[in-house]
């Protein structure tokens, strides 16, 4: 914080990667993004669509974006790196039709000690969640099916 009581604007590489694809997502590409001389240590987290949900087996998934929902990723990012003191971190989620195994999200964060970069990890995957406008649809294999995260 300043001394005005605002947030100290984060340096301009802080928030490396922040993105929203409808391709496969490289898990390289998020690690290389949050590689830091400075860091004393780096975490990912990587979601990948399993193949059940509260005891119904799921055939596969589909994800859904609002227009402003990267913009939305890279305010979390950013408040989330304030917050746990980051050095480094990358946000980038898929859309569209996944199958069982397919990598849907991954997020990263380096920070000077380990403590804080498994913190920012958590906080940005919890609050990416919580806040991004991305939603998903799920498909049962009793031929039913489910919206996720809605308004």
């Amino acid at each position: 914080m300043t001394a005005a009581g605002t947030p100290a604007p984060l340096g301009p590489d802080v928030v490396r990667l922040v993105d929203i694809r409808d391709q496969p997502l490289d898990i390289d590409e998020v690690r290389v993004a949050v590689a830091d001389a400075g860091s004393g240590g780096a975490c990912l987290f990587i979601g990948t669509v399993r193949d059940h949900d509260s005891g119904r087996e799921v055939r596969g998934l589909g994800y859904s974006a609002h227009p402003t929902a990267k913009q939305q990723m890279r305010a979390v990012a950013e408040a989330v790196a304030r917050r746990h003191d980051a050095r480094a971190v990358a946000a980038v989620h898929r859309v569209g039709d996944l199958a069982i195994g397919d990598v849907a999200v991954v997020v990263g964060v380096a920070a000077a000690h380990r403590g804080a970069a498994f913190e920012a990890c958590q906080a940005l995957i919890d609050e990416l969640k919580q806040t991004a406008p991305i939603w998903k649809h799920q498909l049962f294999g009793d031929g039913t099916d489910e919206w996720v995260g809605t308004p």
